[in-house]
């Protein structure tokens, strides 16, 4: 049953952990010490790197499955 479209306690849950994860983990590589001085520099753009490759598979993939073609 749909209540006026509203968004529910479990899909702020997954959102809030979809979201607070990738911080945690985030602040995890920039706390951390490395032995090289490129070292968080990699780890860093290879998070975000990834980050943003997911969300860009996830956008294309689910986006042109309904979209007709011609």
């Amino acid at each position: 049953m749909k209540i006026l479209g509203m968004v529910g306690p479990w899909q702020v849950l997954i959102l809030l952990v979809g979201l607070l994860l990738p911080i945690i983990a985030l602040v995890d590589v920039i706390r951390s010490n490395f032995k090289g001085s490129n070292d968080k520099l990699m780890g860093v753009s290879y998070f975000v790197f990834k980050y943003f490759w997911r969300f860009t598979v996830f956008f294309n993939r689910y986006t042109s499955k309904n979209k007709k073609i011609g």
